[in-house]
């Protein structure tokens, strides 16, 4: 019998890790993690681990939680694990395993995952998405493909990966690209590779990114407030491919003037930003105003990126080639 691969599992909290009140039906966290006495079951796919890192609801995740999560991976590899599953609410799921992607450099599988019901609930799908994620770990396939997010039996790059639904199970989906694989009974499937990987030293949790949402009619006043809080960064979601309303060029502008980096993404769901307007708001202009333009990404993944290439001393001049 061939010896079993040593996985780390790494509960952080979330939904996963709590119970429901079968009286008034709210869900909250409970004494015991129900995932550390359900990972027993699984010790057939490999020597498994557990180790409750956080016990936190995902609203109250923040970069300071995510750089620990990196930290103790990073100790994880020294230790001699042959993969990590690190368990997740939700709700900010894909900017950790994002924050992941971007900060850790190691070629064992690295795996997110959750749930959407909780333990007790009726269609509780939390082991059921640890068994899929451990069997991605152990998967010598699953190797050097970056982080990975999985759920509803899917395998997602945590690159594009996103929460597109509040209470489906089958709530993660890679809108533009779809997953990169299914996991089966005993095996995981692979049809595509993220083909671009980008890795930043980080151990700091200082700089300030906001993120603001473009709308019809919106004029300077959220931008300059922004600018003038001290901000080191700011990304918005603009409309379309990249344009926003002509009352809010003036406060890009300033924050550029300012050596505050403005990034772009398109509030739309699926697509990417280009620079192709050529008029008062749109964005060729502001692309020829410094504005970057992201390929892709998320406001949520583009405030993560930001953030961590400005923990990274990445230059002003230099942040439009790493988007």
């Amino acid at each position: 019998m061939p010896k079993l691969k040593k996985i780390l599992i790494l509960n952080t909290g979330g939904t996963i890790s709590m119970s429901e009140d079968q009286k008034t039906g709210k869900v909250a966290p409970t004494d015991s993690n129900p995932i550390g006495v359900g990972g027993n079951i699984f010790s057939y796919i490999g020597d498994l681990h557990v180790e409750d890192l956080y016990h936190l609801a995902s609203p109250q995740i923040t970069q300071n939680e995510m750089l620990g999560i990196k930290n103790r991976i990073e100790k994880a590899i020294q230790e001699d694990y042959e993969g990590v599953v690190v368990t997740h609410g939700t709700d900010t799921l894909e900017e950790t395993a994002y924050y992941l992607e971007l900060t850790l450099d190691v070629n064992i599988p690295v795996v997110v995952t959750g749930a959407m019901r909780s333990s007790n609930e009726i269609g509780a799908d939390g082991l059921a998405n640890l068994r899929s994620s451990l069997v991605v770990a152990v998967d010598d396939e699953s190797r050097d493909k970056g982080v990975l997010v999985v759920m509803n039996d899917e395998v997602h790059t945590a690159t594009y990966v996103t929460k597109t639904h509040t209470t489906n199970v089958a709530t993660f989906q890679t809108p533009t690209f779809g997953p990169i694989g299914l996991v089966s009974k005993n095996n995981v499937i692979y049809f595509q590779k993220l083909i671009k990987e980008e890795h930043y030293e980080v151990n700091t949790t200082e700089k300030k990114v906001y993120l603001l949402k473009a709308y019809a009619g919106m004029d300077e006043k959220l931008i300059n407030a922004v600018c003038d809080l001290g901000a080191d960064g700011l990304v918005i979601e603009a409309l379309g491919a990249g344009n926003l309303p002509p009352q809010t060029v003036s406060a890009v502008r300033n924050c550029i003037k300012k050596s505050i980096p403005v990034v772009f993404v398109s509030r739309a769901f699926n697509g990417v930003t280009q620079d192709v307007y050529d008029y008062e708001g749109g964005g060729k202009r502001f692309q020829q105003d410094g504005v970057i333009f992201t390929t892709g990404l998320s406001g949520q993944k583009a405030r993560v990126k930001l953030m961590i290439l400005l923990e990274a001393g990445i230059s002003f001049e230099k942040l439009r080639e790493l988007f």
